[in-house]
């Protein structure tokens, strides 16, 4: 006879003759597929209502996140299924769902691995409750476990309920798996996609890109009222400027941030490809057309495209381009049917488009249509004190990728870095001080190490061609740094060095957004994002 109750006669216990009614229930329930709820609700009357069961709970162990937390339960307030969260090993519930064995407690008060997790136990009756815990599982996939607490008096009716309840974890394990798949691991996803997203907008806010020189002041201005709106931007400066990383800061900062954001260098493939890749094409619209294929604005739907180098394309494409932004559809290659797009579209350019307008070209029309909101990033030798900044945020970088510890630039190596003309740009530096790094010996970057294009800046036609107040203000902000590198970033150390006062430096540091904080750590935070 198999028993729930207190003694073995029918009297006082459930035969096996009521046993088989509930699991013929339990089973039809789970063969006509009515849901996971459904199904551990008959569950949960089993050991509520026939099985005399204090308290019980269906665990379900999240791989992804390593937590066992409880689903659902009889005997529990919704505070205390809240606190029912457990780790793999943790407790009597995360040593079942670490070694796959059920374990049986004869008495919660006798044992010590017995958490209380839910703090549901506070009546003296509870320390002599029994409690059994069994996993939920198939093949070798911990998926939970079920729990039940009762007082037995009888250790063979104890151990039937066991058996009972691994009974009843076996044929609720293909729908504790469904569940898991379609519902915990779609939830994973979710908050791991806008975990990422958060990501990208913080690493491409404004606020984070290095270089607190007047011309990027403005740009950050421009950036941060264009942003929220779907305006056409065309981005212009020279090659190495960090435009990429002005479009993202747009695409990340508006309201299609969580839409996709898709790049294309039109320079990067030959003219007998560029329509396919951005339209798509259809099958058998050309040999090799084996299956229809989405092109890079169907792709960017719901978001942004950003298309670098947009003064590399040529007339025809330039005249299917203006069709796009003029009423956002197109064909794909080889297709009759137009395709709508609600996108917003980023471009571009290190080459003169006026110039190539009056040249003939590029199409005037297409000119005016990108030119709505021009964002001019200037060149790296336009930015003064920026330099040192970069130049520092390179020297931190790459010391942590190659496990070195360069702590700074000496004064020499940093005069020779602004004294060049960066033709190269940001993407130019952050190569020179990789270099640097690499060669670097005794902790700190000397002149020596910088390559012969920076050794002597007038034999190389390189002098400064800055303004008077960019130079003053690079010299100014060299010499804090290096003031406030030396003091480890104790500001009335470094006001001393300096000659000044602590509220002078205050306001000098002020004056370009210097923390001392950064200098007590020798680097600056893994989260900034650099234009290179």
């Amino acid at each position: 006879m198999l028993s729930f109750g207190g003694d073995t006669s029918c009297e006082n216990a459930i035969c096996r003759a009521k046993v088989l009614p509930l699991m013929f229930r339990l089973s039809r329930t789970i063969a006509e597929s009515q849901g996971l709820e459904n199904i551990l609700e008959v569950v949960l009357e089993i050991m509520g209502g026939q099985m005399g069961i204090v308290r019980g709970m269906v665990n379900l162990y999240h791989s992804r996140t390593g937590k066992i937390f409880t689903h659902k339960s009889v005997g529990l307030s919704e505070n205390e299924e809240a606190r029912g969260v457990y780790a793999p090993g943790e407790g009597i519930t995360g040593k079942v769902v670490e070694t796959g064995k059920a374990i049986v407690v004869p008495k919660i008060g006798d044992e010590p691995g017995f958490l209380d997790r839910t703090r549901s136990h506070s009546a003296p009756a509870d320390e002599n409750l029994s409690f059994l815990c069994v996993p939920i599982s198939r093949g070798k996939k911990l998926l939970g476990t079920i729990s039940a607490e009762r007082v037995y008096e009888n250790r063979e009716i104890l151990s039937q309920d066991a058996e009972l309840l691994t009974t009843i974890a076996c044929m609720i394990a293909p729908s504790v798996e469904l569940y898991l798949v379609e519902t915990e691991e779609k939830a994973y996803l979710e908050q791991e996609n806008q975990r990422l997203q958060d990501a990208l907008k913080e690493r491409f806010h404004p606020a984070n890109i290095i270089g607190n020189s007047r011309p990027m002041r403005d740009v950050y201005r421009l950036i941060a009222k264009i942003a929220p709106s779907r305006a056409t931007v065309l981005i212009l400066g020279e090659s190495g400027v960090g435009k990429e990383l002005v479009a993202s800061a747009l695409h990340y900062n508006s309201p299609a941030a969580n839409g996709p954001f898709v790049q294309f260098n039109c320079a990067a493939l030959p003219e007998s490809l560029i329509e396919s890749e951005l339209f798509g094409h259809e099958k058998g619209s050309f040999t090799g057309a084996t299956a229809a294929r989405k092109g890079r604005f169907e792709e960017a739907d719901g978001g942004t495209i950003f298309l670098d180098e947009i003064g590399e394309l040529s007339l025809s494409m330039q005249a299917k381009l203006l069709r796009v932004l003029q009423e956002k559809s197109f064909e794909r290659v080889g297709g009759n049917q137009p395709v709508k797009v609600d996108i917003r579209i980023l471009a571009a350019t290190n080459r003169d488009l006026a110039a190539m307008v009056a040249a003939g070209s590029f199409r005037e029309d297409l000119y005016y249509r990108l030119y709505v909101v021009p964002i001019q990033i200037p060149p790296l030798r336009e930015r003064g004190s920026d330099i040192v900044a970069l130049a520092d945020h390179f020297v931190a970088e790459y010391s942590r990728e190659n496990g070195k510890e360069v702590k700074r630039i000496s004064t020499p190596a940093l005069d020779m870095l602004m004294s060049y003309h960066w033709p190269g740009n940001v993407r130019e530096l952050e190569n020179v001080v990789e270099r640097a790094v690499l060669l670097s010996d005794d902790d700190v970057i000397h002149g020596y190490h910088l390559p012969p294009s920076l050794q002597s800046a007038k034999l190389s036609g390189t002098t400064f061609k800055g303004s008077l107040e960019s130079k003053l203000d690079a010299v100014e902000y060299e010499m804090l740094v290096e003031a406030l590198k030396n003091s480890k970033g104790n500001m009335t150390r470094a006001a001393r060095e300096l000659g000044l006062t602590k509220r002078m430096i205050g306001i000098r540091m002020s004056k370009f957004n210097i923390d001392y904080r950064s200098f007590r750590r020798h680097s600056l935070t893994d989260g900034e994002a650099v234009f290179a």
